[in-house]
């Protein structure tokens, strides 16, 4: 954190504030502080690039700075950041003394709120700043931080603030400069490459893009592996134009984690550079040697896409009362087989009897399956306004927990209820925690096993044959299995045969259509029918197809399943307050690849892992994952949150746990191991320029 530290001199020199106490109002008994600034937070992530690795850094991050602008002035809760040292022998100075000082100049709790407020609020702009400032939407979040500081009546000086207010935090405008800039020197030593733009340092692709516009997947090389996408244009989920998209995140595994282990950690090598892998699940099935399995998971995908067309007139209850307990995760490859249901859609549910709180039974709730599909496909692809997945569950926090009016804010459920201050800063620290480890445990697993997406495996798949009849055209043992109905093969006049007849044995798949077929979004509909399936396109955008990086595991699965673990525990119950949450997608409105739905759909979830598991079968329907994706991101999403709510309490109780974690990162040139080296050894600078060099010419290349 200090002058010294060798990355400052690469650092642009941030706008620093001064600030009097008695400027500050605190914010209104319904909204927090910390709220308001949780919402600027969403804010700027809907603002920017769609990378649900840096935004779940960048919610922990923001949230463990509002932590500990409360925690300092609240004894015994232990500061995260303030006088510790992170696992990369980063320190954060900061002593006990410090600190007695500053909760002796608070007389009475009105004067502690408004030094919690100033600080936090100092923090967050500073912090906020310097992590968007590369953003597309820089200068929208520039005005919503001015707006937010209007708000809080909080009047800023943009003129330097002495070096001595950092080196020296005596005051609540101090703890905020303190507080922020460690977090920024902390951030670029923390493995995650920010000051690269977070771009791998040296995984590569071994297969060319597919290109989906045309038929087939002839550059496809390892089927078991990720392939790029080449698109005449690619525009992220948050509608922002990009160049040809890279895999996001591929050594996430190297990034510093809040609650997992060393224990947690497994090393893997691969053309001499080293994987760091959390919680390691075991491969995925590959075709490499279960031919079988492979097949029957990506087919799973391609059957479950003639489910998105509202006009085939299938019905369901998509109410608490049958859409809900999926029952227990499946452990093998033969389990997870019979957990879906292949032709239909979806898994077994028995559904909740009651609601709970009210003791009613939940009223049925009927909705078009191919309305209900294609709903929550896009209501969970991004979240509803693009804050991407981790941004996401702290929305459903914020809507539908701490906006409810019958909610009380008793942390983990139990004792006094506490300020919305104090259960804001605690909740989304924890939140925060879990959504950060989330992403290093997913995008290690994505890194290192780099498994294919649906879109290039069926496209492949289709291109080997049919598995299933040695007497028909096309049989090859490692190809698609056929199914009356679904999956079939072209026969000669069919309508799909060509012309000339040049399609006859091909396979062909009743699916939804892909985007060729809408020529206007808020008009047309694709609708399902036969297409070929080596044209087989994911309920996208043509602009987008699938995400850019690798499936296994999903990052829905593990977000979601680990966001509804720690807001069990939080609230202290399974049930969202009220016992239902819902979501309204309007007639005609919410869809965005098409037009839709037919008529208003109502999302409900009676519990945070309702939600969390239809977020996980979202994206099946969507085209993304197939199911060997999904259980163990679940499972992985189970694991983090147990470690991230273990951690976080012992922060709360003043006890915190020391997490074992100082590693070596291997792989070439390593930001990790320098940047995290405090020293002023000339080698060092060398070595960073040296990375940065490598990295530009990389990306120039």
């Amino acid at each position: 954190m200090t002058l010294k530290t060798p990355l400052r001199l690469f650092l642009p020199l941030l706008a620093v504030l001064l600030i009097s106490p008695s400027d500050s109002a605190h914010a209104d008994d319904h909204q927090s502080v910390a709220r308001v600034w949780n919402e600027a937070l969403l804010y700027a992530i809907r603002n920017d690039f769609a990378r649900p690795t840096v935004h779940a850094r960048n919610l922990f991050h923001a949230s463990a700075a509002m932590y500990d602008a409360w925690a300092v002035y609240h004894p015994p809760a232990s500061p995260y950041f303030l006088g510790r040292t992170q696992a990369n022998g980063f320190d954060c100075p900061f002593t006990e003394a410090q600190r007695a000082s500053l909760i002796a100049d608070t007389a009475t709790e009105e004067e502690r709120l408004v030094s919690v407020e100033l600080a936090l609020s100092v923090a967050m702009r500073q912090l906020m700043l310097h992590r968007f400032d590369s953003s597309p939407g820089a200068g929208r979040t520039r005005i919503r931080i001015n707006s937010v500081l209007s708000e809080l009546e909080i009047t800023i000086d943009d003129n330097p603030a002495p070096d001595d207010l950092i080196l020296n935090p005596g005051t609540p405008q101090a703890i905020g400069y303190t507080l922020a800039q460690c977090i920024i020197d902390y951030g670029l030593s923390d493995g995650a490459n920010e000051v690269v733009g977070y771009r791998n340092q040296y995984y590569q692709p071994v297969n060319d893009p597919v290109v989906p516009l045309l038929p087939g997947n002839a550059a496809l090389m390892n089927p078991d592996r990720w392939q790029p996408v080449l698109l005449n244009n690619f525009i992220d989920q948050s509608g922002n134009p990009l160049p040809a998209p890279e895999f996001i995140g591929a050594e996430w595994g190297n990034v510093l984690p809040f609650a997992l282990t060393e224990q947690d950690r497994t090393l893997h090598r691969r053309d001499g550079d080293i994987f760091t892998v959390y919680l390691d699940p075991g491969p995925p099935a590959l075709h490499s040697n279960n031919a079988e399995h492979y097949a029957w998971g990506h087919s799973l995908v391609a059957a479950w896409s003639a489910h998105l067309d509202p006009s085939d007139g299938v019905v369901w209850d998509i109410s608490p009362a049958a859409l809900g307990v999926s029952g227990q995760l499946p452990d093998t490859l033969d389990e997870l087989k019979t957990f879906y249901n292949y032709k239909d859609g979806g898994v077994e549910q028995s559904g909740h009897t009651e609601n709970p709180i009210t003791e009613q039974l939940y009223p049925a709730n009927s909705a078009l399956r191919g309305d209900y599909t294609r709903v929550i496909a896009e209501y969970w692809a991004d979240g509803p306004d693009s804050e991407t997945p981790p941004g996401h569950w702290f929305t459903m926090l914020n809507d539908y927990v701490l906006d409810h009016p019958d909610f009380e804010r008793r942390f983990m459920g139990e004792g006094e209820v506490v300020s919305a201050l104090e259960f804001d800063v605690r909740s989304y620290f924890l939140l925060g925690g879990a959504m950060h480890d989330a992403a290093v445990a997913a995008w290690s697993v994505k890194g290192w096993y780099d498994y294919i997406r649906p879109v290039s495996a069926l496209r492949y798949l289709a291109e080997l044959g049919q598995s299933s009849d040695v007497t028909l055209p096309n049989f090859n043992a490692e190809g698609i299995p056929l199914l009356e109905g679904i999956i079939e093969v072209v026969q000669s006049g069919d309508t799909l045969a060509g012309v000339n007849e040049e399609n006859v044995g091909k396979i062909k798949v009743y699916a939804w259509r892909g985007p060729a077929y809408i020529s206007n979004a808020s008009e047309d509909i694709a609708g399902v029918g036969w297409i070929l399936l080596d044209e087989w396109w994911p309920y996208q955008r043509a602009t987008f197809v699938t995400p850019p990086f690798a499936g296994y595991v999903s990052g829905h699965s593990t977000f979601s399943r680990a966001a509804a673990e720690v807001l069990t525990a939080l609230t202290g119950s399974e049930f969202f307050p009220g016992g239902v949450a819902e979501f309204v997608a309007e007639k005609d409105e919410f869809l965005v690849f098409e037009q839709g739905p037919s008529q208003d759909v109502t999302l409900q979830w009676a519990t945070f892992r309702d939600a969390s598991d239809q977020s996980s079968l979202s994206r099946i329907w969507g085209g993304i994952h197939p199911p060997v994706d999904d259980v163990p991101g679940r499972k992985l999403g189970i694991q983090v949150a147990e470690r991230a709510i273990t951690r976080a309490e012992s922060y709360f109780t003043g006890n915190p746990s020391q997490v074992s974690n100082t590693r070596s990162a291997g792989g070439g040139c390593s930001l990790f191991e320098v940047a995290g080296n405090r020293s002023n050894d000339p080698a060092l600078i060398l070595i960073l320029l040296c990375c940065v060099t490598r990295a530009l010419y990389r990306r120039l290349n």
